[in-house]
């Protein structure tokens, strides 16, 4: 071991320069090879090795052996104590072997010392103290350094794992909404086209046409989102993003499943960012598929009031009444997604059944026109009758 060598070599060629003190025996050499000896357990036990190997240099010195590097470790099992968190057993050996050495240096004579032997002056002591202290807090500003690099590797992992978590949570909702969309059109039309294929098979052609077209249009947005995960060196989509320019296609899928849907938009439309476009996208997407799936309506209305300048709201309408299939218990995870949607904007998601029968979606997009705290929704009537979020398909 490297200071089980400095320390024998070290002193032993300090001894020849030091007078009155006895030479180095079979004890001494024992002394300063134990201090090294202790360092192998300073990971596995550092508090018991500063102190130890503090005692072992303090048995040194009372000896009167010569002075030179046994301090070396002393300082190592210290340096060490510290590192591994073992501050207060640390500073407390540190401590301890100080004041022994000053014992030993003014009160205790030197045992084994042949002769007059100078005493050190009150500067030395205070050199030997100043370096303590510099050796101490090198140390702590290395653990802190350490520490603080180990806190900076864990929040960046924790970032990262965190954004992992909410991109796939986003896929996950991307393909709910595409396949939810498109494979309800799909069990629509193929019920329609068993029925019509003996009795009219020309509109169970239509029926077909249809579920062709509903299925292509999935593929499509299907392949945009895995292209998207393959990350940015997948090759551009071929349509465009979905968004509210695109709502006339989706009035016209939701025709062809027998609904009728009716657009109103009031105030003047304004544009939004991709994100908040393919949001409002999706709310209107996903509470029609509800409507299809749920309810025994043929028509549902569509609200886009941009009149707040600071929002848009988005309401789509049911008249009712619910079908078999309606789920009540707002368990499903169609509302689920469009409210994770809605909060990842800073917006706000009311549904409910409407005092007629029918069913209300109604969402509030901040456009962030306004400030962080202005995102709230206004009073108006467009709001749904049915209160909050407790009931949903």
């Amino acid at each position: 071991m490297l200071v089980a060598f400095v320390q024998v070599a070290g002193t032993k060629g300090a001894a020849a320069h030091q007078s009155g003190r006895p030479g180095l025996d079979a004890f001494g050499y024992l002394l300063l090879l134990l201090g090294p000896a202790l360092l192998l357990f300073r990971r596995r036990r550092p508090a018991v090795v500063a102190g130890a190997v503090s005692a072992v240099t303090v048995v040194y010195l009372i000896a009167g052996y010569p002075y030179g590097p046994v301090f070396l470790s002393p300082v190592v099992a210290l340096f060490v104590a510290v590192q591994c968190g073992h501050r207060r057993a640390a500073w407390l050996s540190a401590a301890a072997f100080y004041t022994a050495h000053l014992l030993l240096s003014y009160v205790v004579p030197a045992g084994g010392q042949r002769g007059p032997v100078p005493r050190p002056s009150w500067w030395s002591e205070l050199g030997v103290a100043a370096w303590l202290l510099l050796i101490l807090a090198a140390a702590e500003i290395m653990r802190f350094r350490r520490e603080q690099i180990a806190a900076h590797r864990a929040a960046r992992a924790e970032a990262e794992r965190r954004r992992a978590d909410e991109e796939r949570l986003r896929m996950a909702r991307e393909l709910h909404d595409i396949l939810a969309h498109s494979i309800s059109l799909i069990h629509l039309q193929a019920g329609v086209a068993l029925e019509l294929l003996d009795s009219r098979p020309e509109q169970a052609r239509t029926a077909l046409v249809t579920i062709k077209a509903a299925s292509k249009e999935a593929l499509g947005e299907v392949r945009q989102v895995l292209g998207r995960l393959r990350g940015p060196d997948a090759s551009a989509p071929r349509s465009p993003a979905p968004g509210l320019a695109r709502l006339d296609e989706l009035v016209r899928q939701a025709g062809h499943a027998g609904l009728t849907v009716t657009v109103r938009a009031e105030g003047t439309p304004r544009q939004l960012s991709a994100g908040l476009d393919l949001a409002a996208f999706r709310i209107v997407q996903e509470a029609l598929t509800n409507v299809i799936r749920h309810s025994a309506a043929r028509g549902a209305d569509v609200l886009l009031d941009w009149q707040a300048p600071e929002g848009l709201a988005v309401q789509v309408d049911d008249p009712g009444p619910a079908g078999r299939g309606n789920d009540a218990d707002g368990s499903g995870s169609g509302l689920v997604g469009m409210r994770e949607r809605v909060a990842a904007f800073g917006g706000t998601l009311e549904t409910g059944p409407r005092a007629d029968g029918g069913f209300r979606v109604h969402a509030w997009l901040p456009t962030g026109d306004a400030g962080p705290g202005d995102s709230a929704p206004p009073g108006d009537s467009a709001r749904p009758s049915g209160g909050g979020q407790g009931g949903g398909r």
